[in-house]
C-alpha cells in the first residue's frame, strides 16, 4: 500500500526526446491511483517564473546579436525563474507529501548553460547553494534520443521555442552532458525514447513504483 511522502521526479533531455510527453503521461498515471501529484516545468511553473520564461524566449528571438543578453545574465533570469519555482510551487507541494514531477531541473542549466555555453559551474554551484537550501531530486529520468527521431518530433511540434532552433551538433553536445551527468548516480535512470511506442513509458512506471512503493 502507497503511503504518502514527499517525492521530487525529473525529467531530463534534449528537444524531441519526449520527456514533456513521458512526464504528463506519468502524472496521470500516478493521478490515476489516487497518489496527490503535480505536474509543472522549467523554467516557469509559477505566475512570476513564467513571465521569465518569456522574457528569455523573446530575447532568443531577436534578430540583432547586439541587444542579446549575455550568456550571465541569460543564466541568471534562468536560476531567477528557478528560484521563484522552488519557494511559491516546490518546495510548499513537497512540505504537504506530495509527488512532484519536474520537466527539467538543474540538469539542464549544468547541460545547456556550462557545457554548452561555457558559464562557470561555480558561478551557477554558488547561486544553488541558496536557492536550492539542499533540495535534491529523488529520481531523474534521462531520455536519450537519436537525432533522427529527435528532428521528426521537432518538425511536428506546432509551439516552437528558443531551443528548437539550435544545429544538430548543439544537441549532441547536450544530450552527452546528461548522459554524463547521469554517470554512476543510483537514482538516475537512461532510458531510450528515440522509439515511438510505449515500452518507455512501462520502463518509468514499473521505476516509479518501485521508488513510491505501490
Amino acid at each position: 500500500m502507497y503511503k504518502k511522502k514527499p517525492f521530487f521526479i525529473i525529467f531530463e533531455g534534449v528537444e524531441g526526446c519526449g520527456k514533456s510527453f513521458q512526464s504528463k503521461k506519468l502524472y496521470r498515471k500516478l493521478k490515476k491511483k489516487n497518489i496527490d501529484t503535480i505536474l509543472t516545468r522549467e523554467p516557469g511553473g509559477t505566475k512570476s517564473a513564467e513571465l521569465i520564461r518569456n522574457l528569455i524566449l523573446k530575447d532568443y528571438f531577436n534578430k540583432s546579436k547586439k541587444d542579446k543578453f549575455d550568456k550571465y545574465t541569460d543564466t541568471l533570469l534562468y536560476l531567477a525563474a528557478r528560484n521563484e519555482h522552488i519557494k511559491t510551487k516546490i518546495q510548499p507541494a513537497l512540505k504537504k507529501n506530495k509527488v512532484v514531477i519536474c520537466d527539467r531541473f538543474i540538469d539542464s542549466t549544468i547541460a545547456y548553460q556550462v557545457y554548452g555555453k561555457k558559464v562557470k559551474i561555480n558561478f551557477i554551484n554558488n547561486i544553488h547553494k541558496v536557492i536550492l537550501n539542499g533540495l535534491k531530486p529523488n529520481l531523474t529520468f534521462i531520455l536519450k534520443v537519436s537525432s533522427k527521431s529527435s528532428k521528426q518530433r521537432l518538425i511536428k511540434r506546432k509551439n516552437k521555442n528558443r531551443y528548437d532552433n539550435f544545429p544538430k551538433s548543439f544537441y549532441e553536445r547536450a544530450q552527452k552532458s546528461f548522459l554524463r551527468l547521469a554517470k554512476n548516480k543510483k537514482n538516475y535512470y537512461v532510458l531510450n525514447s528515440s522509439n515511438n511506442d510505449n515500452l518507455c513509458e512501462k520502463q518509468i512506471f514499473k521505476i516509479t513504483q518501485k521508488y513510491l512503493k505501490f
